[in-house]
């Protein structure tokens, strides 16, 4: 008999901090007014995704000493948003990004042990690090810290989280349900933890709530990320949407998790997955073109080009051809905030690669950015799409996908009206939610049952 087919995970990723939005379509609504996140956020359970997420931005980004053009200026608090959406949604996951690196770990786990109570069960906490002194300017700590010290603080930062959530246990709660006073043990609450990085000790707040701990994600791709994610994460923000990359990077990390007595379906593997879906497979490349050309106006293209080149690029033609001079490779930076800087770490080779392809097809600047930046995942009708959503995760290159409109709040309409009843008509997506809580929903745990996995 053969094995029944693996279900889809699906989740909605709010746009803002990247450059996927296309702000000139007439569709494109606010990323500040509440209305925009109550519309994403339904349309999103409407479909019966598994969460909806957010990414934040610590400080607005900066190219050339100026605040930069794409950036979103505004953007309201992680928490406040997402607790406000738990007032108008009933079953979706709330999965927002907290930094370790500036923050401390017993305001964010009561935060989020908050947050889980408000939303019956449905926070997910995206435990990210810091790597630049730009970001580091707004907070107290200043700077940064190193490559090696950013996850040993993550990590036991985490850890220090987890000890916070486990201080109440449910057998030590029992609470008069006129006043809510709880009346015996003390002890409930009690921590204290002595490590490289925290010397805290007192009483936790908050008891324990419904998912007994946030879900974990992490989106670091280094070597000591991957490590980190197989340890202490229910689940991974991944970056490889291209089938064979994703094949790759699925059964490295998955592979890993032996290592820390987990099993492969305790850590999900979630890449995000841009789309331009229309009628036809042909019209959905012309729409897939479009917005390309959208997202890569000639300001953009030179502000792309800035990364590499580290130089004002802003007297260039961006629909004439690339800069003979060379990238300029001083220690300072041209751009401030952008993890894109990261992404081009020999910039003269890159240089030599990016002329060599503008050669061969005759590319202006913009041309080349459009050819050579992130296209869309998924173009096709609603049948093409669907079908080659469930193929990547049959065949082990995720287990889903935190998808990534390219206008807000609309963008998802279209996806969850025409793609989403594909999947279930082919047995390989919910219905309907049948549990109450994320965890339930993934497939998870919770981390006071027998069988969950111990964090490191």
């Amino acid at each position: 008999m053969s094995k029944p087919p693996k279900q889809i995970h699906l989740a909605a990723h709010f746009p803002g901090v990247n450059n996927t939005t296309v702000w000139s379509d007439p569709k494109a609504g606010s990323h500040i007014e509440f209305s925009s996140f109550v519309h994403f956020a339904q349309t999103a359970e409407r479909a019966k995704f598994d969460f909806l997420f957010l990414a934040e931005g610590l400080r607005l980004r900066e190219q050339g000493g100026e605040i930069y053009d794409l950036d979103v200026v505004g953007r309201p608090d992680t928490f406040t948003v997402l607790t406000a959406l738990a007032a108008v949604t009933e079953h979706l996951g709330l999965t927002g990004t907290i930094n370790s690196t500036f923050n401390e770990p017993y305001e964010v786990a009561r935060q989020f042990a908050s947050l889980d109570h408000l939303s019956g069960g449905r926070s997910a906490w995206n435990v990210v690090t810091s790597w630049d002194a730009f970001t580091g300017e707004n907070f107290r700590r200043g700077g940064f810290l190193p490559q090696e010290e950013r996850y040993s603080r993550a990590q036991e930062f985490l850890a220090t989280a987890n000890e916070l959530f486990d201080s109440w246990h449910g057998d030590e709660i029992l609470a008069d349900r006129d006043t809510g006073v709880f009346l015996r043990d003390a002890k409930a609450g009690s921590f204290v933890h002595s490590g490289q990085h925290f010397d805290i000790h007192g009483q936790f707040n908050v008891p324990r709530s419904p998912q007994g701990r946030p879900v974990v994600f992490q989106a670091g791709d280094s070597d000591k990320g991957r490590e980190f994610a197989a340890a202490s994460a229910d689940a991974i923000f991944s970056r490889h949407a291209a089938l064979e990359a994703g094949r790759t990077f699925y059964t490295d990390v998955k592979k890993r998790l032996a290592k820390y007595g987990r099993r492969p379906d305790q850590l999900l593997i979630l890449p995000a997955a841009s789309f331009a879906l229309a009628d036809t497979d042909e019209e959905a490349g012309e729409l897939a073109r479009e917005v390309r050309r959208q997202q890569v106006s000639g300001a953009t293209a030179l502000k792309h080009l800035e990364f590499v080149w580290n130089r004002d690029l802003s007297s260039y033609d961006p629909e004439g051809p690339l800069p003979d001079i060379d990238p300029d490779v001083g220690a300072d930076h041209i751009s401030q905030g952008r993890a894109q800087v990261r992404m081009y770490r020999d910039p003269l080779a890159t240089a030599r690669e990016w002329r060599e392809l503008a050669a061969a097809n005759n590319w202006s600047i913009r041309d080349l950015v459009i050819n050579t930046g992130n296209r869309q995942t998924f173009v096709g009708s609603p049948a093409t799409i669907a079908k080659a959503i469930n193929d990547y995760v049959q065949a082990d290159a995720s287990d889903g996908f935190i998808l990534v409109p390219h206008t807000t709040p609309t963008g998802l309409d279209d996806f969850a009206d025409k793609v989403v009843p594909l999947l279930q008509e082919q047995g390989v997506f919910r219905t309907e939610y049948e549990g109450t809580t994320l965890r339930d929903h993934l497939g998870l745990a919770h981390p006071d049952s027998a069988d969950d996995r111990a964090v490191s």
